[in-house]
């Protein structure tokens, strides 16, 4: 009989052993009569700096039933931690159709890998280049400024969640939740992430499992093409029957599946020509936060800070500002990376934007964040930009050219400390920071609009009196975080089609329908599964 044990605190410094003993007094059993125990859940409560502990769930397979099942325990089926497939994904179909995928991003890989496994001919299309050719390019933006617009920080393989923290905890909740985790370890992934509340893969771990991902697919007779944008798409009768690639070939397929990510700018401009339907959603801009980890690790662990079992520590903050506009304007922080870095994320000629991201170790001696603002619609229309679907585009544009030029027309960031910013007074003074390939002293209230600034420094304020030692002078922020969602999104019906262009699926992040690895990778997997259903109907 298998049962799990929920809420059961394990302290720091506690063995195996002695939780063991602890979870079998609990059940009023003997030792004999215990067959296995393992843990399915972990979690750090860190609520009470003085008694910091784990709260974990544990599955224990026991010889015999249990005559009281006491509060926290229930029976159990199946084990939390066993794969489990949707039954779509599970058997191979021998079948005609042929679906080209645009852009090896969670969204596109996961989509890719369930279409070829069920027998489907699969073309995936990738504008950048593979992990390996596409950390040079990014080496070569951090280490001398020079910008590839192809390959970078947010196009090539694995898509811009592969140089990012590599989170995959999600609000959503869907079925598909589980089996993408499964299939992250299947490709190399730890087996922690079954277990972590929060649990995060790293950008050298996610180079590595994309790099597995890719060896898969070809081995499944996937055509797999780099450096392959895709600047059309062929369209008879209304209906999408192919894509035309930037060599002019023109490819025909059944089906398309767009998961292109947040930043294919020029894509959605060519769609938006092509009349397939969309429109401007909020979003949210701000800047990247730098401070050092052990700060941090204090502020959030106390005296157990440092602690080998806690590691780096994390925050999530959020704030509402009075607003004129909006009865409150959220101001939060995104994307946190641990003993991370901030890297240089721009994708255009004479634009300068960025990120965060952190290796599985999470060892660095720095900790960033996104630090945005909720943008509104009807925020840009009042700013100046014609209401239209790309409108998030043109606003997005117009704080990463006055990010370029604030950091001297170069593929630098424009920062000022955080005290400095919220005090309103450009010092041209810098906290240590280990951003590449430079940080130059700026005033950023001359970067953002005044309506975009005044939210932003209340709600780091607002941080302040919620998280002790956030305002420091240690501090600096970097400009300007821009990419943290698609400013639009493609309309589509529960068939995951366009609305008005059958045979295109939007997915992912850029389509609007994702927040993350995780909840695009499901995005991808929904669109499969209703190919499939499709194709063998």
């Amino acid at each position: 009989m298998l049962y799990a044990v929920s809420n059961f605190k394990v302290e720091l410094d506690e063995d195996e052993t002695a939780v063991n003993t602890r979870l079998i007094a609990m059940l009023g059993i003997s030792r004999d009569a215990c067959m296995n125990i393992v843990c399915v859940r972990r979690a750090i409560d860190a609520r009470k700096k003085s008694r910091i502990h784990f709260v974990c769930t544990y599955e224990i397979e026991l010889s015999d039933a249990l005559t009281t099942l006491p509060p926290q325990v229930r029976c159990m089926e199946h084990s939390a931690l066993e794969p489990i497939s949707p039954d779509i994904f599970k058997q191979r179909r021998e079948n005609t159709s042929h679906a080209i995928i645009i852009g090896a991003g969670p969204a596109g890989l996961f989509a890719a890998i369930s279409l070829a496994e069920a027998g489907i001919q699969v073309t995936l299309l990738e504008r950048g280049k593979a992990v390996e050719a596409r950390m040079r390019d990014i080496g070569r933006l951090r280490s001398r400024g020079e910008l590839n617009p192809e390959s970078n920080i947010c196009f090539g393989e694995g898509g811009a969640g592969t140089y990012t923290d590599g989170k995959l905890y999600t609000r959503i909740k869907h079925p598909y939740l589980r089996h993408v985790l499964h299939t992250f370890v299947r490709f190399g992934a730890r087996s922690d992430i079954l277990i972590d509340a929060h649990p995060h893969l790293g950008t050298d771990k996610l180079v590595h499992i994309v790099r597995q991902m890719r060896q898969h697919l070809l081995s499944l007779g996937v055509d797999y093409r780099f450096e392959c944008r895709v600047d059309d798409l062929v369209i008879d009768a209304g209906r999408v029957t192919g894509v035309c690639i930037e060599n002019g070939e023109e490819i025909a397929a059944d089906h398309v599946i767009l998961a292109t990510g947040h930043s294919a700018r020029d894509t959605f401009h060519r769609l938006h020509e092509r009349g397939v339907h969309m429109q401007a959603k909020a979003f949210a801009v701000g800047v990247r936060a730098e401070h050092p980890q052990q700060l941090i690790n204090r502020s959030q662990y106390g005296r157990m800070a440092g602690h080998a079992k806690l590691g780096a520590a994390e925050y999530k903050l959020t704030h509402q500002v009075p607003d004129p506009y909006l009865d409150k304007r959220g101001v939060y922080s995104f994307c946190m990376c641990p003993g991370g870095l901030i890297v240089p994320s721009p994708t255009e000629a004479g634009g300068m934007a960025v990120n965060g991201m952190s290796n599985a170790k999470r060892a660095g001696a720095w900790a960033n964040s996104g630090i945005v603002v909720q943008v509104t619609p009807d925020d840009m229309q009042r700013h100046g930009i014609s209401n239209n679907p790309l409108m998030g585009i043109e606003f997005q544009r117009q704080l990463e050219t006055a990010t370029f030029r604030a950091a001297g027309a170069q593929y630098a960031a424009p920062a000022m400390r955080l005290v400095d910013f919220i005090g309103k007074n450009a010092t041209g003074k810098l906290a240590p920071t280990r951003f590449k390939p430079e940080a130059i002293a700026a005033d950023l209230w001359d970067v953002f609009p005044d309506w975009l600034g005044e939210p932003l420094c209340a709600g780091i304020k607002g941080f302040g009196q919620k998280m002790r030692g956030f305002v420091t002078t240690e501090a600096n922020l970097l400009a300007a975080e821009t990419r943290t969602s698609s400013p639009l999104r493609i309309d589509r019906n529960d068939d995951m089609q366009s609305i008005n262009m059958p045979g295109l699926y939007p997915v992912g992040e850029g389509s609007g329908y994702a927040g993350g690895i995780v909840s695009a990778a499901v995005d991808g997997l929904k669109a499969a599964a209703a190919i499939i259903e499709k194709t063998t109907a």
